[in-house]
């Protein structure tokens, strides 16, 4: 059997979203989910995975670019994201000390209501990686789990060559690559590769099909990526692709690609912290 971990990204993004990654947690069809810690939601919807404690990955989605980002005084759009990591302006002067700050406020959120530091750490749009982001989030990881006897681990957002797309190439392009070697210099273990990049475009089957591929093409220990939701939720960019992948991943069809593959999912944790 191969090893994969499937990561629900945007858990407590809305009540849809945060049912739906439950949901398919207790029937084990997700082995991870990634929490938006700055939604008013997390505070409640966090007692949706206390029966999964121990047996499953709860991990920090960095935020920066969300409405719950803007709502809390440093978000902003991921173009403007992106520009100010290619200028340089999160980690310039005084400016990664803030950067640092925005780190530590979401890390001490997570903690306060999961009562322990996460399994890993990723990024909604992929933010980890961004330069200054990923200066201050290794130095805030250090800083905080380093002495200790758990690091969480980094998901770098780099798909296997096969496997990449344009918009995963552009993705690693932001700084998988330098988030990986940064990690590295300070013992802070990174699980890579990830699949599951896509447009939201298509119909069930479609989602289906790509889910196929990634499980054929990821190596053992890969995370794929999903976005389920139990419905859509109106004003959700990307409801009705999240209400597709619940529906497909909650299938017997899903069982039998994971069979078919042999794939089994596990922790991500088990196998990338220390």
């Amino acid at each position: 059997m191969k090893s994969l971990i499937l990561c629900a990204d945007d858990f407590a993004v809305n009540a849809a979203a945060s049912i739906g990654i439950a949901q398919l947690a207790q029937q084990g069809r997700l082995s991870a989910a990634s929490v938006m810690v700055l939604s008013p939601r997390w505070a409640q919807d966090v007692a949706l995975l206390q029966e999964l404690r121990g047996r499953f990955d709860v991990g920090l989605h960095l935020d920066w670019t969300s409405e719950f980002a803007v709502a809390s005084g440093h978000g902003l759009s991921l173009h403007s994201a992106m520009l100010k990591a290619v200028l340089g302006s999160f980690g310039r002067g005084a400016a990664l000390a803030a950067t640092r700050r925005v780190i530590d406020r979401q890390l001490d959120a997570f903690e306060a209501h999961w009562g322990a530091p996460p399994d890993y750490v990723d990024g909604h749009q992929h933010v980890q990686q961004f330069a200054g982001i990923r200066e201050a989030l290794v130095q805030a990881l250090v800083s905080r789990y380093g002495a200790g006897a758990f690091m969480p681990y980094l998901r770098i957002s780099c798909a296997p060559a096969l496997a990449a797309d344009a918009k995963s190439r552009v993705i690693a392009a932001m700084g998988a690559s330098a988030l990986q070697a940064l990690a590295a210099r300070h013992a802070v273990p990174c699980a890579t590769p990830l699949l599951g990049v896509y447009d939201f475009s298509g119909d069930l089957a479609q989602y289906a099909r790509r889910m196929q591929g990634w499980l054929a093409a990821a190596p053992a220990h890969s995370i794929i990526m999903c976005h389920p939701a139990q419905t859509a939720t109106p004003g959700d960019a990307i409801g009705a692709a999240r209400a597709r992948e619940f529906a497909y991943l909650g299938s017997p069809a899903f069982a039998a690609a994971l069979a078919q593959a042999g794939v089994q999912l596990v922790r991500g944790r088990d196998a990338w912290s220390r």
